[in-house]
């Protein structure tokens, strides 16, 4: 396997990132062990909050979120998915399955004796945090979802989403036009640049800000695992992937602890799936689901120390 290492000077000053990174060797069937980076901050003695980021970010979009956090006396962790911010980054896309996803994170909380964790979850990070979660459940007091989704390709999800994705009948999907534009996209561009999408969504960004989203990628040879997230969408239920959401699913719907919903008003992509987690997940029920205003996808980005609070807010009350 050939992986790649952003260099260390490509972080120096960035902007509300001043957080030293660490490390944990992670493993995945089929690949050597890899190295997985993390901001871990606040004291050291209570319980964890983990943040997981999707697709194309890095935990530099949770940046205010894990201020707020910290300020609030919690103990923070934000990792960054193997080919993804300070990562290691293998070069074949190939090399990057959704299962081994799952394993590489699922890797950095077990190897880190995480308990009681308190799970924040945005766009992929809900179909990998939350197949973790399944994997691994007494591990969990509760979760926070925002803007994500699981991809099971649910007949049933029909008339629930904004962007369909959903199966029909036996052997028919409805899916949105605008999902297969972005999975096209991906696969078709000449160069992805993480920053394009985050200005296009959350903008306009400051220069500095837009650097730092593009920092973990220097030229095109780091980027497979940047790209090839996008390619592992399920888009049928044949799809391996759809089968692990399937799954994540069945075990989210014998979930009892505390889960919240707090998703943006401008997020056509998710939005729906708030609703299907307050229906079908047990632990959702009676919580006060909240809906951030004036945001897109990002909403990190955009509402970053709103949604600090609305965690912080409801870890006191669940606890």
């Amino acid at each position: 396997m050939s992986v790649m290492r952003t260099p260390d000077e490509r972080f120096a000053d960035l902007p509300r990132y001043p957080f030293t990174p660490n490390y944990v060797q992670v493993e995945a069937k089929g690949v050597p062990a890899l190295r997985m980076h993390y901001v871990d901050t606040g004291p050291a003695d209570v319980p964890a909050v983990v943040l997981v980021h999707g697709q194309p970010t890095w935990s530099f979009l949770y940046r205010e979120v894990i201020h707020v956090l910290a300020g609030a006396g919690l103990r923070v962790i934000a990792p960054d998915h193997i080919g993804f911010g300070r990562s290691d980054k293998p070069t074949e896309p190939t090399d990057y399955t959704f299962a081994r996803h799952i394993d590489w994170l699922h890797g950095l909380i077990s190897g880190l004796d995480l308990h009681e964790v308190t799970l924040v979850v945005q766009d992929w990070g809900g179909p990998i945090g939350l197949s973790v979660l399944a994997r691994d459940p007494d591990r969990f007091a509760r979760v926070v979802a925002t803007n994500t989704i699981l991809h099971t390709c649910d007949p049933a999800l029909a008339g629930a989403l904004t962007w369909a994705h959903h199966g029909v009948g036996d052997d028919r999907v409805m899916l949105s036009e605008a999902l297969l534009d972005y999975v096209s996209f991906y696969k078709r561009s000449p160069d992805i640049v993480a920053s394009f999408f985050l200005n296009a969504v959350a903008g306009p960004l400051s220069a500095e800000v837009l650097a730092a989203y593009d920092a973990p990628f220097p030229d095109k040879s780091y980027k497979a695992g940047l790209r090839q997230l996008t390619a592992l969408i399920p888009l049928t239920r044949n799809d391996p992937g759809a089968a692990i959401g399937r799954t994540t699913m069945a075990a989210l719907e014998q979930w009892q602890r505390p889960f919240l919903t707090a998703y943006s008003d401008g997020d056509p992509p998710t939005q729906g799936w708030d609703k299907v987690f307050q229906e079908r997940v047990p632990g959702a029920r009676g919580q006060k689901h909240t809906v951030v205003s004036v945001a897109g996808h990002f909403v990190q980005e955009q509402k970053g120390q709103e949604l600090g609070h609305i965690i912080a807010e409801f870890i006191s009350a669940t606890s």
